[in-house]
C-alpha cells in the first residue's frame, strides 16, 4: 500500500529554523491566499464584451422575435435612416445651420521645436533639403492631409540652419529659420501628389517643372523635364487664382515668385498703381469732324 499522507509529510518536513527579527517585521506585509482562489480567476468586467446572440431561445432574452417585437415595419425590415419615430424631424423644427466649405484645406502642422529635436537625435539631416518625404519617413509627422504648414512654436530652440520645403509657412516661422541662416520654400501640392511623393513616384522639387532642366533647341521645357526625370509622375502647379497669388508672393517664400516682374505685386487682379494705361479709341470719319467743329 502507498504511504499515508501524514507519514509522507513527516519525511518531507524540514527542521525548524530560528526566526529572524526581519521576518517578523515583513510578516505583516505578506498577503495570504487560499488555494480556492484558483477557481474564481476571471477577467475584469470591462475586459471583453459578450456578443448578443439573437434567436437562440427564450432563456437568452433575445430569442423568438430577437428583440424586434411582433409585426410592423421595424420587425419585417428597416425604417429609413433619418426616421425619428413619426415626430416632426429636428431639422424641420430647429432648422439647418452652418455649411460645409468645399474650398477649405486642412494643413498638418509642424513646429520648429519638433524639427530641432529630430535633428538633435540624428533622425533628420540638416545638410540635406527637408521635404514632406523626409518628415514622414523619420516619423516626425504621422500622416499628411492637404499639406504641411510650418509653425513657429519653440522658435527660440531652433539653432541649426535648415533648408525646408513645405506647403505653407507662418511669418514668424520664416523669420526664425532665416535668422539662423536657413531657407524656407513653399510649394503647391495636391492630395495625389502627396501620396506619390511618399511612395517615391514623384520628386518633391523646389522649382516649377519648366525650370528644372534647360530644354533643347525647339523642345518644350516641360517635355524636356519629363524626359530627363527618373520619376513616374510630375508635380502639378496651381491653377486657381487664390493658390497662384499665394505661391507668387515672395513674402510667403512661394516657389513661383520668380514669375512676378520687378515692381509688380503677386495679385492677378489688382495692378500696381501707375502701371496701368487706359486705352483711348481714335475717332474717325464724321465723329472726328463733329469734334473739330465744337466751340468748347
Amino acid at each position: 500500500m502507498p504511504p499515508r499522507l501524514p507519514a509522507l509529510s513527516a519525511h518531507c518536513r524540514v527542521a525548524p529554523t530560528s526566526a529572524s527579527p526581519l521576518s517578523a517585521f515583513l510578516l505583516q506585509f505578506m498577503q495570504a491566499r487560499n488555494a480556492s482562489i484558483l477557481g474564481s480567476l476571471s477577467d475584469t468586467p470591462g475586459a471583453y464584451n459578450k456578443r448578443i446572440r439573437r434567436g437562440r431561445g427564450p432563456s437568452s432574452g433575445k430569442g423568438k422575435t430577437s428583440g424586434r417585437g411582433h409585426k410592423g415595419q421595424k420587425a419585417h425590415g428597416k425604417v429609413p435612416a433619418r426616421f425619428q419615430g413619426g415626430q416632426t424631424p429636428q431639422e424641420v423644427v430647429q432648422g439647418i445651420r452652418g455649411f460645409e466649405n468645399r474650398f477649405s484645406v486642412e494643413m498638418s502642422p509642424i513646429n520648429l521645436n519638433k524639427i530641432q529635436e529630430w535633428i538633435d537625435q540624428g533622425r533628420l539631416d540638416p545638410t540635406q533639403p527637408i521635404t514632406l518625404k523626409e518628415l514622414v519617413d523619420t516619423r516626425c509627422m504621422h500622416g499628411i492631409k492637404d499639406g504641411v504648414k510650418l509653425l513657429a512654436r519653440g522658435k527660440d530652440e531652433l539653432r541649426t540652419p535648415i533648408n525646408i520645403l513645405v506647403s505653407r509657412a507662418s511669418d514668424e516661422a520664416i523669420k526664425a529659420v532665416e535668422a539662423v541662416g536657413g531657407k524656407v520654400t513653399t510649394r503647391y501640392y495636391t492630395k495625389p501628389s502627396i501620396k506619390r511623393i511618399l511612395k517615391g513616384e514623384s520628386e518633391s522639387s523646389f522649382t516649377p517643372l519648366g525650370m528644372t532642366t534647360p530644354p533643347a533647341e525647339g523642345e518644350s521645357p516641360i517635355v524636356s523635364a519629363v524626359a530627363s526625370s527618373r520619376f513616374l509622375y510630375r508635380l502639378s502647379d496651381p491653377t486657381s487664382r487664390k493658390d497662384l497669388e499665394y505661391y507668387r508672393d515672395a513674402n510667403k517664400r512661394g516657389y513661383l515668385s520668380h514669375l512676378v516682374e520687378e515692381g509688380q505685386g503677386p495679385s492677378l487682379f489688382f495692378k500696381t498703381p501707375g502701371t496701368g494705361t487706359k486705352r483711348r479709341s481714335m475717332k474717325t470719319g464724321k465723329a472726328a469732324a463733329s469734334g473739330e467743329n465744337k466751340l468748347w
